[in-house]
């Protein structure tokens, strides 16, 4: 019986789960950098928080409609002209409320996190555009969050089919 000497490393799913993050970061950090007009710092919170450590295609895709729901959610309560207390209190009833009847619950984090980033309003003036620039924001963290879990699937799962060709 013969010993290999040296094997090929499986790539375990934390060291996945860490690539992932850091090439998330990386290109949203440089869309931050390239667009400087966009508050594209908000990807980079979207982009971790929609990534899996499990890698798991169907948690990205969950992650991402739970982003959708807070971002939707947030983009409707925006323009009214209610203390905001109020409006971040009616946003996370709505978004647990509508994420239990779609049973996403296990990503409501995400989905209160992307409805903070577009509600909560530090500037002086409150301005519509600026809660659409966020959507845009959180959505292309979550974009990038989903590619890169399908690139990373993809590569893991391709290298160890079987080819039909005879040896």
């Amino acid at each position: 019986m013969t010993k290999k000497l040296f094997t090929k490393p499986e790539l375990t799913p934390q060291l996945v789960y860490i690539s992932c993050c850091l090439i998330g970061v990386v290109i949203c950090y440089v869309l931050y950098r390239q667009i400087p007009s966009y508050p594209f710092y908000w990807a980079i919170v979207s982009v971790v928080l929609a990534l899996s450590p499990d890698n798991s295609t169907r948690q990205a895709f969950n992650r991402i409609k739970a982003n959708v729901l807070g971002c939707a959610v947030g983009i409707c309560l925006y323009p009214l002209h209610l203390p905001e207390l109020l409006i971040l209190c009616a946003g996370v009833l709505a978004i647990v409320v509508t994420g239990l009847v779609f049973k996403i619950a296990d990503t409501l984090r995400s989905a209160l996190a992307a409805f903070i980033i577009i509600t909560v309003q530090v500037e002086t003036g409150k301005h519509w555009y600026i809660a659409l620039e966020r959507v845009v924001c959180v959505v292309a963290g979550c974009l990038v969050a989903l590619a890169l879990t399908a690139l990373f699937n993809y590569l893991l799962i391709n290298p160890h089919r079987k080819s039909n060709s005879p040896a």
